[in-house]
């Protein structure tokens, strides 16, 4: 038995005296979009400190705490905080809850972020729905031996987020008269946020937002045959010629207020699965 294999089951021993239950349904909350877990009834919740080989949060506005429940009669587990590669963290820790998901029966993976926007069409608290994304990352979760029990050494990404799903949350959002655009994500290490010359730069090889996480886990949930739905809340604009400095704190502010628009999204999408 691999390391990681090893590593998983302790993870799971741990949640398994907990609960006994499958959770269909996985969901990754990013910077300033911890909202979601209001909703959530909760059964049962895990700091992350206290699962074996899980990293810590270290980013202020993530929570850092595992949480089981139900939303709208479904069981689903929550990752109330994410990690990051510029936290210092390898790929395959920011991507070790994603596995120990896959072991809890999740097979559709419901993940958001905060993000800037390039796109001139779109603006400051737009909500995206990610249809593809790019890997300026440096560096992938599948390198390294493969786990064939997770997934096969070349897995396909023609399909990264589920086109189902994406058409499902545009009609819902359609329905309740909420504004959402599609459009395709870029990752990038940080911390710092970019220069003008790099905006243009992402701009230019057909990227829509510029972010610094979702890629790792998307890659290693396509990995093991999950389907997944991404959301991105445009947090400040990038636009080169009429570029400002950035406060983080406007930028989680105007994350919690187009929060409820894609809870309401999030919920209903996971009613409809």
């Amino acid at each position: 038995m691999s390391k990681l294999i090893n590593m998983i089951n302790e993870t799971l021993n741990v949640i398994r005296s907990k609960t006994k239950k499958e959770y269909p349904v996985g969901i990754i909350l990013g910077t300033g979009l911890g909202g979601l877990v209001k909703e959530i009834e909760i059964e049962h919740q895990l700091d992350y400190a206290e699962l074996p080989h899980f990293p810590l949060s270290t980013v202020e506005s993530h929570q850092g705490k595992l949480i089981f429940g139900k939303i709208n009669g479904k069981d689903v587990v929550a990752m109330q905080g994410r990690f990051h590669y510029y936290e210092g963290y390898t790929m395959k820790q920011i991507t070790y809850p994603v596995r120990v998901m896959k072991k809890l029966g999740v097979n559709t993976l419901l993940v958001s972020n905060a993000c800037g926007g390039m796109n001139p069409l779109f603006k400051h608290g737009d909500i995206m729905l990610m249809v593809d994304h790019i890997n300026l990352l440096g560096d992938n979760p599948l390198i390294g031996k493969n786990e064939d029990e997770f997934g096969p050494r070349f897995p396909d990404m023609s399909e990264p987020y589920n086109t189902e799903l994406i058409n499902l949350a545009e009609q819902i959002a359609l329905n309740n008269g909420i504004r959402v655009q599609k459009g395709v994500y870029v990752a990038v290490p940080g911390p710092n946020l970019e220069t003008k010359a790099e905006y243009r730069f992402l701009r230019s090889i057909g990227s829509d937002v510029v972010g610094m996480s979702t890629v790792p886990e998307n890659i290693v949930a396509v990995h093991s045959g999950m389907r997944v739905l991404g959301f991105s809340i445009i947090t400040d604009e990038c636009f080169p010629d009429s570029l400002k400095p950035v406060d983080v704190k406007e930028i989680i502010a105007t994350a919690m207020m187009a929060e409820p628009k894609m809870t309401l999204i999030m919920k209903e999408v996971i009613k409809a699965l």
